[in-house]
């Protein structure tokens, strides 16, 4: 049953009409349903459900009510009477009602869906008496779909289902079927494919089928339905019928994307991409030929660069249809710097990649132009969002390219990043489309609308590694509020991160802004003096640290808490921001994890003994070694600043598990670097404590020192 506008809000007109006015009469009065149903009949020719408006539809409403309506939808139909007269007529009252929200959402419509399902999926419908009651069983399901609950209504109550079955048997409405299918897999897909997935796929299945075999118009419609229809990975690449379908739509993609089409013909196809790359990375380009499958992933991320390139320098800054295509191109464009980074990726050549980094930082410098004509009034929007976290992706992996470029960027996207975190910016509902783009091997949501710093933080520690950039960052303010930043990731991961969705996320944003500040403390010793902030830092540092240690399941984030402690100490070991027993405690925390990270590993079939990462620790040694020489080399500095220091690293029994180390290894196994560690802590234990001195004496440190080159330490020793 069509809608019409409603043009008579307060019923005037329709309270003119006098055999209406009577019909209601009648209703009001009747005494018997032969009366009422009388009077019902000439209702709906009277007045079509969309021609009447909200007022005059509510005085029917309560002139019927749902006590007749019920009984007319389950009432069989006299002997001499049309088949299913009384549900037509209550179908109709239902669908009149239905576009009064406030109706549709009411208890006695939302229990006839399964009548309203079962009228659908109604065989014989070449019936031309059904087709009305159909359009109308339609009706109401759309209207119940727009209500707030409406959808889990559908769901429960096996809407799904029956939609899927009317579109299989090609019933009257099944181009509407479809319809209403894509409105809920849309809000709702996994939920509905938990609960309908054998349907659901005969479906996808179908459309599939008819999207390859398509040449005419209706192929870019499919085209478009098909990304709502998706099932989440790895449905498709872990059986026969799901292969089968990514073959057709590889196939029917390929025939889009190779052929010359209007935008509005190559959007959709460029949307679902995105969206098989997303779920099923390559796996979804069935071509017949790995130089097939290289030169159309190569097409796709060109095809992504143009459309990029021409809308964000040519485009004014106002929201479009469009931006949901470009965000779609912007994880093409993702997928395919990550493939061409990804040295066990061998699908492209490396001529291929070459080309595609060049057209990639083209449209990366579209990017960046687009974004410095943002002002504030555009901040809210989620295309912005979309365009740092793509830019973010890219500076994470390449920062040599569009340097003058990033660099003149630099001051809004910390502006950006301090509006969002700040909650300054009021962010609209995400879309869909924008909503579906995932960077890397991340698909959480959970980070909008404010923690845009989390996809930013890669590229800006490699920045802040470089002295221009790390001006403008140190500049525009940068340092405190990444301290500001740290603080909140840390009391979400502390305070129960187990319970954590995206736990890791926040962990890995943790150890990325200690990395920024470690670039900051190691080139900019002075801003350690100036800045409050990061003695601020070291109090939460050094006051977090200790919990961390004692938690082998992160051993990471202590590496990084305690490194970035001994370094800032280092520099502000004279403040008094901290008392001595949390600084105590800290260095016993520092201590516990430098001194247990390496034993002597024996080797049966050369009869030697080495010294070997702990287990514990060779699980992350490529994550952490680098944090843990730094972490010696800032604890050997802080031994002359720390009186007390010496006597506690002495009472651990560290330096002699060092000596004990060195004395059963073969001194040609140990790796110099390590030496080189061990001598510069021993050294200082041996200038700064009469007691450490004696102790590595007696346990024949100078032998030892000798033995493994350390010429320092043995110098030391021999002038004692």
């Amino acid at each position: 049953m069509a809608t019409a506008p409603e043009n008579d809000s307060d019923g005037t007109k329709n309270a003119r009409n006098p055999t209406l006015e009577r019909c209601l009469e009648v209703l009001r009065d009747a005494k018997n349903d032969s009366e009422q149903f009388a009077a019902l009949l000439l209702v709906t020719k009277v007045v079509q459900a969309g021609a009447i408006d909200a007022k005059t539809r509510r005085r029917i409403f309560d002139a019927v009510g749902f006590t007749f309506l019920n009984r007319l939808l389950i009432s069989r139909t006299p002997d001499g009477c049309p088949d299913h007269i009384f549900q037509a007529l209550g179908l109709t009252l239902l669908a009149c009602f239905c576009t009064d929200p406030s109706l549709a959402a009411h208890t006695q419509v939302l229990n006839k869906i399964p009548t309203l399902n079962e009228v659908i999926c109604r065989q014989h419908q070449d019936n031309l008496a059904m087709k009305p009651v159909i359009e109308d069983a339609y009706q109401c399901l759309f209207a119940i779909a727009e209500t707030p609950a409406g959808q889990q209504h559908l769901l429960d109550h096996g809407s799904v289902s029956a939609l899927c079955l009317t579109y299989q048997s090609q019933n009257h409405g099944h181009s509407r079927a479809l319809q209403l299918l894509k409105i809920l897999l849309n809000t709702m897909g996994f939920q509905c494919w938990k609960k309908s997935k054998s349907e659901l796929m005969d479906v996808f299945c179908m459309l599939c089928r008819e999207f390859c075999q398509s040449e005419d118009s209706k192929k870019f419609e499919l085209c478009e339905i098909l990304s709502f229809f998706l099932p989440s990975p790895p449905s498709l690449t872990s059986s026969p019928l799901g292969i089968e379908c990514l073959k057709n739509t590889y196939t029917g993609l390929s025939s889009i994307l190779k052929s010359k089409l209007t935008v509005s013909q190559r959007d959709p196809a460029l949307k679902l991409s995105s969206c098989l790359l997303s779920d099923y990375g390559i796996d979804w380009i069935l071509a017949d030929s790995r130089r097939a499958r290289s030169k159309f992933l190569s097409l796709l991320v060109n095809l992504a660069c143009v459309e990029v390139r021409l809308y964000l320098e040519d485009t004014v800054l106002e929201e479009d249809e469009r931006q949901a295509v470009i965000a779609a191109c912007y994880g093409i464009i993702e997928f395919g710097m990550m493939t061409c980074i990804n040295a066990e990726t061998l699908l492209l050549t490396q001529e291929q990649k070459l080309q595609l980094i060049d057209i990639m930082t083209e449209a990366f410098g579209a990017v960046v132009y687009y974004l410095k004509q943002v002002d504030l009034e555009r901040m809210h929007s989620p295309f912005i969002f979309a365009s740092v976290r793509i830019l973010s992706a890219w500076l994470a992996e390449e920062t040599s390219s569009l340097k003058q470029e990033i660099c003149d960027l630099l001051p809004f996207l910390v502006h950006y990043a301090r509006s969002l975190f700040s909650g300054k910016v009021e962010i609209n509902q995400l879309s869909c489309q924008i909503a579906k783009i995932r960077l890397s091997e991340d698909s959480s949501k959970s980070a909008w609308p404010r923690d845009v710093l989390r996809f930013l933080l890669p590229g800006l520690c490699h920045l802040t590694a470089e002295e221009k950039p790390r001006e403008i960052l140190i500049k525009e303010g940068f340092p405190s509020l990444l301290l500001l930043y740290l603080c909140s990731q840390w009391e979400a991961f502390n305070s129960n991160h187990q319970s954590l969705p995206n736990h890791t996320d926040v962990e890995m944003s943790i150890q990325t802004s200690c990395g920024i500040f470690l670039n900051l403390v190691v080139t900019e010793p002075d801003l350690v003096r100036q800045e409050d902030c990061f003695s601020s830092l070291l109090s939460l540092l050094m006051k977090s640290a200790p919990s961390l240690v004692v938690n082998t399941d992160h051993l990471v984030l202590a590496a990084n808490f305690v490194t970035l402690g001994l370094m800032i100490y280092r520099i502000l070991s004279n403040s008094s921001v901290l008392s001595t027993p949390v600084v105590s405690t800290f260095f016993k925390s520092a201590i516990h994890l430098l001194s247990n990270a390496h034993f002597i590993k024996a080797n049966p079939d050369e009869n030697t003994s080495n010294i070997a990462v702990t287990g514990q620790y060779f699980r992350c040694w490529d994550e952490i070694s680098e944090l843990w020489f730094l972490g010696m080399q800032a604890f050997a500095s802080c031994l002359p600043l720390v009186p007390w220091l010496p006597q506690l690293v002495l009472e651990s029994g560290w330096p002699r598990n060092i000596l004990h180390l060195l004395d059963q290894a073969s001194p040609t196994s140990v790796d110099m670097e390590l030496v080189t560690a061990f001598q510069g802590l021993l050294l200082q234990l041996a200038k700064h404590s009469r007691q450490c001195e004696d102790l590595i004496l007696s346990e024949g440190g100078e032998q030892k020192a000798n033995l493994y080159g350390m010429a320092a330490l043995e110098q030391h020793l021999q002038g004692k």
